[in-house]
């Protein structure tokens, strides 16, 4: 009953509508009472002829117009359509019955197991993250189940990582393992831009019955329009807030930031924004921050919303535009290099370059030597593993690049973990000891 009361109370009095005066692209003028309008608002445009209304939400203004994008196509619409304002603000109803449900950007179920029931309070999807000086502190570690992850780059609870890599170097197989492995009491995963033929595959075979009973999956696949991509990433977001608000601890999956970013060069294009860095606008560096700051630890007393998001680099070049802009908000970055996956190690994480910013806090004291030692190893080997490839180094010249090359091969297979496998945090810690035959402590 609060749900349909918030949604009573939403309704507008009275009906307010403008027309259609020119459709350019995906942009759709209209002229009417524009001070009824405001960024972010919601209109319905009547095409008419029997056909369904298209949802489309205010993006800007333009000499005496407001400037609309739809959230589907726009077959139908013609000049002097009726467009009705449907809403002042975007909000959504999300309740703990989503659980298990896999939803549009629109809050829609799309996994035919019915209606989805909505909760008592709105939230307004575009909202700012709590104060800085209200914040918890990140919380202890939280056990991922991947070796590299735990052992090398731990991450904590209420942490932000970023998972930087290339098309076709197993980001998706990167995700499905964490959403899987990782110890946390709710999931919310978004697939933003995914491929259409993935969502089944992920959704049966990575997540699984017992990996969905306790997620939200948001679907946008790359078919639809940018205003819905964008929208399926703030209400990641959003749902996860809900949990995290509950008291839990929400582990928020986003795949990937970098077509939330294209979805918003997409409409800062549209509206007539100048591209600056490789074609994206000045929003979306706006954008990115106001996204990515929501995620992290809640207020003191509520719980906290870790956040991993994927990031694909183009080219592999990890310097581009987005990833640079990510990589100076989060927390950490993992980065996921071509030639390692290549060589058949999977997952393919560099670990020398992939650090967590609450490394070594968060390790307990007697394994941190542990930890130096394999870094040290590995950097002595990459540093040499040119000329000992070639033959070009004689064993005997270096006790530490002799000892780089007895424990390299045992160290990569470690580092090597199927998809089905786990491993918790304490038994990576012991098992990277027993390789490097050290006594913690």
């Amino acid at each position: 009953m609060k749900a349909l009361f918030s949604e009573i109370d939403s309704l507008m009095p009275t009906q307010i509508y403008g027309r259609v005066v020119a459709v350019q692209g995906l942009l759709v003028e209209i002229a009417g009472p524009i001070h009824e309008m405001s960024v972010g608002s919601r209109l319905q445009i009547d095409s008419g002829a029997g056909k369904p209304n298209v949802a489309a939400e205010v993006v800007g203004f333009r000499d005496g117009h407001a400037l609309c994008m739809p959230f589907s196509g726009l077959e139908g619409v013609r000049m002097g359509c009726k467009a009705v304002i449907h809403a002042r603000e975007s909000v959504v109803h999300p309740a703990d019955a989503w659980l298990g449900r896999v939803i549009n950007a629109m809050g829609e179920p799309i996994d035919g197991k019915g209606e989805l029931p909505g909760g008592g309070t709105p939230r307004l999807l575009r909202s700012a993250p709590p104060p800085a000086s209200e914040r918890a502190r990140v919380g202890p570690p939280l056990d991922l189940g991947v070796r590299a992850l735990n052992a090398f780059v731990t991450c904590c609870e209420g942490q932000r990582m970023g998972i930087f890599a290339g098309s076709g170097v197993g980001k998706s197989v990167l995700m499905s393992m964490l959403a899987r492995n990782t110890q946390c009491d709710v999931a919310v995963i978004g697939l933003i831009g995914e491929r259409g033929r993935e969502v089944q595959e992920f959704i049966e075979d990575d997540l699984g019955d017992t990996g969905l009973a306790r997620s939200v999956v948001v679907v946008a696949t790359s078919d639809e329009s940018a205003l819905m991509r964008r929208q399926a990433a703030y209400l990641t977001m959003t749902v996860a807030e809900h949990f995290r608000d509950e008291g839990h601890n929400v582990l928020c999956m986003m795949d990937s930031v970098t077509r939330f970013a294209m979805a918003q060069r997409e409409i800062g294009l549209s509206i007539g924004e100048p591209p600056t860095s490789k074609g994206y606008t000045p929003t979306v560096f706006t954008e990115l921050p106001r996204l990515l700051e929501r995620a992290g630890p809640g207020k003191h007393g509520s719980g906290s919303v870790t956040g991993l998001f994927t990031v694909l680099v183009e080219g592999d070049n990890h310097n581009e535009p987005v990833a640079d802009a990510v990589r100076g908000i989060l927390d950490g970055h993992v980065v996921m290099e071509r030639a390692i996956a290549e060589r058949g190690r999977y997952p393919a994480i560099n670990v020398l370059k992939s650090i967590s910013r609450t490394m070594p806090r968060c390790v307990p004291i007697e394994y941190q030597p542990v930890l130096r030692k394999a870094r040290q190893l590995l950097a002595t080997y990459t540093d040499m593993e040119e000329l000992i490839r070639l033959g070009a180094y004689r064993r005997g010249s270096d006790p530490d690049v002799d000892e780089a090359i007895d424990r390299f091969d045992p160290i990569e297979a470690f580092l090597n973990q199927t998809k089905d496998e786990a491993t918790s945090l304490p038994d990576g810690y012991v098992q990277l000891a027993n390789l490097l035959e050290m006594t913690p402590g």
